[in-house]
């Protein structure tokens, strides 16, 4: 495993950028697999049936053998799941939901190998609080144009950041990939990750 390729079934930069900062070389692939929520799935169901989805169908553009890396990450306030905002208007109405409140985030990871057909993944969840947002601030954050491609409509990496009073969990989840679980991912794979790692560091 440690020669072989790593790819990543998401078109997310955040996702690329943290896999790259690690130190890890990656092929990105935009993963076909529509993201549809099925009626009444839950959240955790449908995030990690998403990742599973992404891995496989990147998987059929894998030519030679590799492991296939995919994410899928919502965010759940109250009982209403937070999507991708289709518009201002719905980027603004999501965050007012969210201000002043706790919500949740769930993302769920996956990893294929394209050798051997095995699957392996997981979920994680964490738990964030917004402080109070004015109708201006509100206004201000959606007209930046940084909630229009997020779940929830936001980024904990961005301007978000001002408005967050605090999290409890991982921050990589909320920002679309959970570290920890993706390496214990690795690890029930059998993939010696550190010796990956120090290997792409030399070449």
């Amino acid at each position: 495993m440690n020669s072989r390729r790593l790819f990543l079934a998401s078109a997310s930069p955040r996702r690329a950028e943290i896999l790259r900062t690690l130190g890890f070389r990656i092929q990105v692939i935009a993963s076909p697999a529509p993201e549809v929520r099925r009626p009444l799935e839950r959240p955790r169901d449908y995030v990690m049936r998403m990742a599973e989805e992404k891995a496989r169908r990147a998987a059929d553009c894998v030519k030679r053998g590799g492991v296939v890396i995919s994410a899928d990450t919502t965010v759940v306030a109250g009982e209403e799941v937070l999507e991708k905002p289709a518009n201002k208007e719905d980027a603004a109405r999501m965050l007012k939901l969210l201000s002043g409140r706790t919500h949740t985030v769930i993302s769920g990871v996956a990893l294929y190998d394209t050798q051997t057909g095995e699957l392996t993944k997981g979920f994680e969840t964490t738990e964030v609080t917004f402080a109070q947002m004015s109708d201006e601030e509100i206004a201000w954050y959606v007209e930046s144009g940084e909630p229009m491609d997020k779940a929830g409509a936001y980024a904990i990496q961005g301007l978000a950041s001002m408005f967050i009073r605090g999290i409890r969990g991982s921050h990589f989840n909320v920002m679309g990939l959970p570290l920890r679980r993706l390496y214990e991912l690795f690890v029930d794979a059998g993939v010696d990750l550190q010796a990956y790692v120090k290997q792409q560091k030399r070449t």
